[in-house]
């Protein structure tokens, strides 16, 4: 039996820009994205803290060190700058797997710097 768990969260970034005229996606610090092990065009869970939004998007890297969270496209209408996100992967897992899986967890400061992150280890 395969289990969904949480991969990874990248917990209260801040919405830099939202651009509504754009192709889509949610543009991520690849910074923030290697410490939460997301990858380009990986699928994206965001809740919107502000507003109670909730919406599925993909990755796309913004510049290293930027802090940049840019929501693009449709998603625009379900945020907009300085609202607080949380950003969530989801994998599948055999059930023995998920039993002792940890997400990565990342959390920042009020810049999207990163400022502490706790990093999951699938057991064998």
């Amino acid at each position: 039996m395969n289990i969904s768990m949480l991969k990874s969260k990248i917990h209260r970034v801040v919405v830099t820009h939202a651009e509504l005229d754009y192709e889509g996606s949610c543009a991520i610090d690849q910074g923030l994205m290697d410490a939460a092990d997301i990858i380009p065009f990986e699928q994206l869970h965001i809740y919107n803290v502000s507003n109670g939004e909730r919406f599925t998007t993909y990755a796309i890297a913004a510049e290293r060190g930027s802090g940049t969270i840019g929501v693009n496209g449709a998603a625009a209408h379900k945020a907009q700058a300085g609202d607080l996100l949380i950003i969530c992967t989801y994998a599948q897992y055999q059930r023995e797997q998920a039993q002792h899986y940890q997400p990565k967890l990342v959390y920042v400061d009020a810049n999207n710097v990163m400022r502490q992150m706790s990093a999951g280890v699938l057991a064998a």
